[in-house]
């Protein structure tokens, strides 16, 4: 009787698994919509427009999604001179089931932690943690067509009010 319940239980575990939500064979299923690699054209806070480009790409055997971002936006490195702006982004599941976080790292010395969320399909919201000093961040990106918008904000501590310090659009270059 063992052995018949074991053969069973290992020819329905394909078919289990088949009818289990995409989100826990894979976590990153709802930013699937992100991979690849975009132009963007940015439009800051202070009217001034530039270009760039960013990839979502898988890494770590699949395990991580990396986002490699660069600009042609004037930015102010240690020594106050201008340079391109690069920054790398990391998108991780600490734990089966738990929510997706992130890290960003800039070449003006930033880090920013988020949790993200994915409230309806071809919409990612990354989301700083409020217990860090200073201002929280907000990171959003929702795909309209063949165009991702994505659009970078902050609140002031003591303040409900997010404001945009960066927005930008553009079309996938590649898959």
């Amino acid at each position: 009787m063992k052995t018949l319940a074991c053969v069973l239980l290992l020819l329905s575990a394909p078919l289990l698994s088949q009818n289990a939500p995409a989100e826990a064979l894979d976590p990153f299923a709802a930013l699937a919509f992100l991979e690849g690699s975009w132009e963007a054209k940015t439009q800051g806070n202070a009217g001034v427009t530039a270009g760039g480009a960013y990839t979502f790409h898988r890494e770590l055997g699949g395990h991580i999604l990396a986002r490699h971002s660069t600009s042609t936006s004037a930015c102010k490195g240690p020594a106050n001179f201008d340079c391109e702006h690069g920054d790398l982004l990391y998108v991780y599941a600490e734990a089966p089931n738990q929510p997706l976080k992130s890290i960003y790292f800039d070449n003006e010395g930033h880090v920013i932690h988020y949790e993200l969320s994915a409230p309806a399909p071809g919409i990612a919201i990354f989301l700083s943690d409020a217990s860090r000093p200073g201002p929280r961040f907000r990171l959003m990106y929702e795909l309209k067509g063949a165009i991702l918008y994505g659009k970078f904000q902050m609140q002031m501590p003591g303040q409900g009010e997010w404001k945009s310090y960066l927005e930008w659009s553009g079309p996938r270059v590649t898959l």
